[in-house]
């Protein structure tokens, strides 16, 4: 008895001694820049995050975040420079809801979409927004069902994507609505904006965290909303499920880290990431600019966020063969 006492309080030591050296690293973090990856262009949603709270954790922490733009393949290939990272606490990924798409959409995606990372924290969700160019003559949803079942594939809207959460979500839309229109995917948010403004595609889809300013600013109109309620920032805007299509969508943004990153660290961030979001200025920014509902999951929510994700939409890409870039 005596001796399984003793090695009982033996393991416990030797455990409390190989996590000392983890905890005083995490309490030294950082020492030096840290690396945001935004695996988009600037323009989105995504790369404002970035800059919003790495700012913030600058102060904060007294390190430099730096925000570096390695974009392409929907997203992949900057989300695959993360997972190739060393874990040692100085490099993330900020990715967006087509990190959940990727591993159905992209053929030998160079990375495991759970197994290569550590989460850090979901930030938050926002439905998508349906918007036209106000010079055109679409006035609500139900102007475009009306269009599109009159002349097939005629009207034109744009995505951050092919397989990107807003070009799944048409599908959907179009499958239950009984209409078709063409899909034009772009190579991030900030592209599209600016072609269905200048009226090179008629509509287009992306996150309210992304269409919002110009919303706002009267460039373009929103005609419906993929959550399963209205949005704080654009009250006046109805659900798709208020006007009778049982289709609900929300992006989503997420912080990782490499997989095996010390948890003291991923720890200390998430801390770091919720008072940051908690600031007056930051929370507003992220609110009412991006429209986003702040969620700050834990990591471990975070990564079934991901699973949920990966199991829904992975279906719809499978079920419409679809493939990415």
């Amino acid at each position: 008895m005596v001796r399984a006492v003793l090695r009982a309080a033996a393991a416990a030591t030797m455990v409390v001694c190989a996590l000392a050296p983890l905890t005083v690293v995490a309490q030294a973090w950082p020492t030096k820049p840290v690396k945001f990856i935004v695996p988009f262009p600037p323009g989105g949603s995504v790369d404002p995050l970035a800059r919003i709270l790495g700012a913030r954790l600058a102060d904060s922490l007294g390190q430099q975040f730096i925000v570096e733009n390695k974009t392409g393949a929907g997203g992949s290939i900057g989300t695959a420079f993360v997972a190739k990272s060393a874990p040692d606490g100085y490099t993330y990924v900020v990715v967006f809801d087509t990190h959940a798409v990727n591993p159905a959409l992209i053929p030998n995606l160079p990375y495991d979409t759970v197994n290569d990372f550590a989460p850090v924290m979901l930030v938050g969700t926002a439905p998508m927004a349906i918007v036209a160019n106000v010079a055109k003559p679409y006035r609500s949803f139900g102007d475009v069902i009306q269009a599109a079942k009159a002349k097939p594939e005629a009207l034109s809207i744009g995505s951050v994507g092919n397989g990107s959460l807003g070009h799944l979500a048409m599908i959907l839309l179009q499958q239950a609505g009984g209409f078709k229109v063409t899909h034009v995917p772009y190579k991030g948010g900030g592209p599209m904006m600016a072609d269905v403004m200048g009226g090179q595609v008629d509509l287009g889809i992306a996150s309210v965290a992304a269409l919002s300013a110009n919303v706002k600013g009267g460039k373009l109109r929103a005609l419906a909303l993929t959550g399963d309620k209205r949005s704080h920032t654009m009250p006046d805007v109805p659900t798709l499920k208020e006007l009778g299509v049982d289709v609900v969508a929300h992006a989503w943004w997420g912080i990782l880290a490499p997989a095996k990153t010390p948890r003291p660290i991923i720890d200390k961030f998430h801390a770091e990431l919720v008072k940051a979001i908690k600031l007056p200025d930051v929370n507003k920014t992220l609110t009412e600019t991006l429209g986003m509902d702040v969620r700050a999951l834990s990591p471990e929510a975070t990564e079934k966020w991901i699973v949920d994700n990966m199991a829904r939409w992975g279906k719809v890409v499978r079920d419409n063969n679809i493939r990415g870039e």
